[in-house]
């Protein structure tokens, strides 16, 4: 059993390494700032962790801003830079080194708007030049060549769907396809085309849809009451849940895929999904994961270092302070005694 004083100082107190080293490379912003900038960004236990992790083996990251490097590094450079910090250097790109102000990725580096573009031949021109847009079958076009479509979206959704469901209210259908994707109008025309290719997607075959959106819109219509519209089923496990997630080309509910992503825990050899993975990356189970000496805290009321049952606003407890919820559920029914008569 590792004591916590041997443990790393990236797994024991992260946010504290983290706000560390940013503050020997920065010496403009204090200590309190960078530690809100730095809990802001550094999210939950794992990802602070492997923040942590990478900075204390790479601190120069700091100063220079390339990459390769988490995600999370560059996030925090760029939060780091709005907060006025000037040593801090912003992320910069791989290819041409200019300084970014967001970050678009490829792999473990990140590229400014004109590096990371992927340079094809067009579907429809042949030239070979950077791509721009994707047309409705998905084949790459360039900035010459995008792939119009003057139709109204919903009218052509619409009359997809009176085919399947004749009478159908065109408000509610041209609703539902604009909630499906609000922000993205785009989005929503990849979705209509995907539909007018195949309207069986409607009908229940949508573990084959191309965009996730196709789901949402589903839904939507099924709440709206359009006849003929028919949920669709994990083509796994054959029940009606929510299936977002796309496991051999087709989308799965989230049950089969944490069966398909079963292996043996390497410490108490149970075959489950691994929540995480060790040093070597090997799996751990759930069960390992909070019991692990690294995630045991002390809790607020005896004092002992334990699993974390519950966090309340003052801290953890553990499960000997936790009340359970029917003992809880007793003492709010429990009648209040009566008032001494005075």
């Amino acid at each position: 059993m590792t004591a916590i004083g041997s443990l790393d100082r990236s797994v024991a107190d992260p946010i504290g390494l983290i706000t560390e080293l940013v503050a020997d490379a920065e010496s403009g912003l204090g200590s309190e700032t960078i530690q809100i900038v730095v809990t802001a960004v550094a999210g939950g236990r794992a990802k602070s962790r492997a923040l942590a992790k990478f900075l204390a083996t790479r601190p120069a990251v700091l100063a220079d801003g390339r990459s390769p490097a988490p995600r999370a590094v560059g996030d925090l450079l760029i939060a780091l830079r709005k907060a006025g910090a000037s040593a801090i250097s912003p992320p910069v790109c791989a290819d041409c080194g200019k300084g970014l102000r967001s970050l678009q990725r490829q792999g473990q580096d990140w590229y400014c708007s004109v590096c990371i573009k992927e340079t094809t031949e067009c579907a429809a021109c042949g030239n070979t030049r950077r791509v721009t847009f994707r047309d409705r079958k998905g084949l790459p076009r360039c900035s010459m060549c995008p792939d119009h479509d003057d139709r109204d979206p919903a009218t052509v959704i619409h009359t997809v769907i009176n085919t399947i469901a004749p009478g159908a209210d065109r408000d509610a259908v041209a609703e539902a396809l604009r909630l499906s994707a609000p922000h993205r109008p785009h989005y929503r025309q990849r979705l209509v085309w995907a539909l007018e290719e195949n309207p069986r997607l409607l009908t229940g075959e949508a573990h084959l849809a191309p965009h996730r959106a196709i789901l949402r819109f589903i839904d939507l219509l099924h709440e709206a009451g359009v006849a003929g519209i028919a949920r669709p089923s994990c083509p796994r496990c054959h029940r009606v849940v929510r299936i977002d997630k796309l496991l051999d080309g087709q989308r799965v509910c989230r049950n089969c895929i944490a069966k398909s992503r079963v292996e043996e825990c390497v410490r108490c050899k149970a075959r489950r999904e691994p929540a995480t993975r060790d040093d070597q990356g090997r799996p751990l189970c759930p069960n390992c994961l909070v019991n692990d000496p690294a995630n045991v805290e002390v809790c607020i009321n005896c004092g002992k270092r334990k699993r974390v049952q519950n966090r309340t606003s003052d801290g953890p407890l553990c499960s000997n302070c936790c009340p359970s919820p029917s003992s809880s559920a007793r003492s709010a029914a429990a009648p209040h005694p009566a008032p001494t008569p005075g």
